[in-house]
């Protein structure tokens, strides 16, 4: 016989080539778990701990200690280690998703109580702010006003600006564009606004608007949408242009009809993303749109409100009706930019290049 032949014919439990290894059963982390709460139960009784966060991290370090002395036990340090790491892994992802799934929940909560048909169609016009009622509509309203207008103005901006980096860009001209829209990304959000402020009410003196606070937005989002933009036509592969090129095709053509429409998944994702992040903007909102109670459905004559200034103003008023107010507006806000998010995720699923076999 072959030694291949002398290894498959070995009994069950006997490996001279040390192929096979002992393995834990499925139920075993299970268990572990179990032993762990328990024994964290036991022990957080006996030190007479209140705190549940202590009992559950007494249970998780008891968790990763007993799961590597049973995986080494068993089968062997190697794969102890393995185990460990996954472990750890896996822990430090509940770490960062707790504070999140907490944050949801608290907000959904507090936001239900006065989340309903009428909130969301009824202004604050004429309510006063210490009673309940009223709604966010004029503020909703407005930050899809705002959102919109930076968008369109944004968009072809950054679209155009990556499509040079790619497509064209070459020299000290392309270095100090991508320098620009390196510091850009880095501007926090005030600094936007504040460059508004000063060049449309104090030089210009055009006065608060909906309008101003969407210059300050699409000024933050176009550096996203740039970089967003860039790696997608990066991706796009050389040799459909090569193709294009070969064909007797313009440049500028095969970056519209090739290049764009390949890459279109991906940017669409981009600008998605970079809307959902404008959205929540507070301090440009702040300092250019000023803030109304009333409905105003004209983004370039008078002040308007939206929904992250119209938290702010809430919780700001120091009452109970008015935090509610604040936990529906903020519930509202995390719907409108999640759904912003899955919508970009779809396209790009939508979108993206069909694979055969």
């Amino acid at each position: 016989m072959t030694a291949v032949e002398d290894a498959v014919a070995v009994p069950a439990g006997k490996d001279p080539l040390g192929i096979q290894h002992a393995r834990l059963p499925r139920w075993t982390p299970a268990a572990v778990a179990i032993g762990a709460i328990v024994l964290a139960v036991v022990a957080g009784a006996a030190a007479d701990l209140g705190n549940k966060v202590q009992v559950g991290l007494i249970a998780g370090l008891l968790y990763v200690v007993g799961t590597f002395a049973v995986s080494a036990a068993v089968e062997g340090v190697r794969q102890a280690k393995d185990r460990l790491v996954t472990v750890l892994m896996w822990g430090a992802f509940l770490i960062a998703v707790i504070p999140l799934a907490s944050l949801i929940w608290e907000t959904v909560d507090r936001g239900k109580t006065v989340l309903d048909a009428d909130f969301l169609t009824h202004s604050m016009n004429g309510v006063l702010t210490i009673g309940p009622g009223g709604g966010l509509y004029h503020a909703l309203l407005g930050t899809i006003e705002q959102v919109a207008i930076a968008t369109v103005i944004a968009v072809p901006i950054a679209l155009l600006t990556a499509v040079y980096l790619v497509e064209y860009g070459r020299g000290r001209l392309a270095t100090a564009v991508t320098f620009f829209v390196d510091v850009m990304t880095g501007i926090p959000s005030i600094v936007a606004g504040l460059f508004v402020l000063s060049l449309w009410i104090v030089i210009l003196d055009l006065g608060y608007s909906g309008f101003a606070g969407s210059l300050a937005l699409a000024i933050l989002m176009i550096p996203v949408v740039v970089r967003s933009t860039e790696e997608m036509l990066k991706l796009v592969p050389n040799e459909l242009r090569e193709a294009s090129y070969a064909l007797g095709v313009p440049k500028w053509k095969t970056i519209v009809k090739v290049v764009l429409p390949t890459s279109v998944g991906g940017i669409t994702t981009g600008v998605m993303l970079a809307v959902a992040r404008i959205t929540g903007e507070t301090a440009p909102v702040l300092l250019l749109v000023f803030g109304s109670q009333a409905i105003n459905t004209n983004p370039f004559d008078g002040t308007q409100a939206s929904l992250p200034l119209y938290v702010y103003q809430q919780w700001a008023n120091g009452n109970q009706a008015s935090w509610d107010r604040a936990w529906a507006a903020a519930l509202v806000l995390i719907a409108f930019v999640m759904i912003l998010n899955l919508l970009a995720r779809g396209i790009a699923r939508w979108k993206a290049p069909k694979t055969g076999r």
